[in-house]
């Protein structure tokens, strides 16, 4: 193991920790998008560089974003309860334990001599030729349906501010 991996896997694992075991959303969807951004940082280590910068610009540049600001307008003004963690914390931690117990017995108990995976390597501007060039229509139905659900989304958040006030 590098130094780099060591410090990648720290960044992950803290930032999902924290996401489960602080008590403000914001806080944990911060947090989250640590633990986004260091799945990110594995994948372009491991010299995927599409999945990696797919992950920044979806994960880290959108979701967390839209998150964000997705808790941020449809927050109460209530004022919090004292204290940083949940209050079940310890189930979260203890969910997450067996969680990667479980994945890690799964890992290990895999046989190490099976046929080896072929070495196919393809280039992020084939990736970008594919999509642009023959999958282009889903590529915008999959558009326009993320736009249809962004727009539901505002319109249900509007209707429960409105008959909260």
């Amino acid at each position: 193991m590098t130094v780099s991996f060591l410090i990648i896997a720290i960044m992950v694992a803290g930032g999902t920790a924290a996401a489960m075991v602080l008590r403000n959303p914001i806080h944990c969807i911060l947090a989250l998008t640590v633990s986004f951004a260091g799945i990110a940082a594995l994948y372009l280590k491991l010299g995927g560089q599409f999945v990696g910068f797919t992950q920044i610009m979806v994960y880290v540049g959108a979701v967390a974003i839209l998150a964000v600001f997705a808790i941020m307008m449809t927050q109460s003004r209530r004022i919090p309860v004292a204290g940083i963690f949940s209050r079940n914390a310890s189930v979260g931690l203890f969910t997450a334990s067996a969680v990667f117990a479980v994945l890690g017995w799964a890992i290990l108990s895999q046989p190490g001599n099976g046929p080896a995976m072929q070495n196919t390597s393809v280039s992020v501007q084939q990736i970008g030729g594919s999509l642009m060039h023959e999958y282009v229509l889903p590529l915008e139905i999959v558009g326009l349906l993320l736009t249809a659900a962004l727009i539901g989304a505002v319109v249900i958040a509007m209707d429960r501010k409105e008959d909260a006030e």
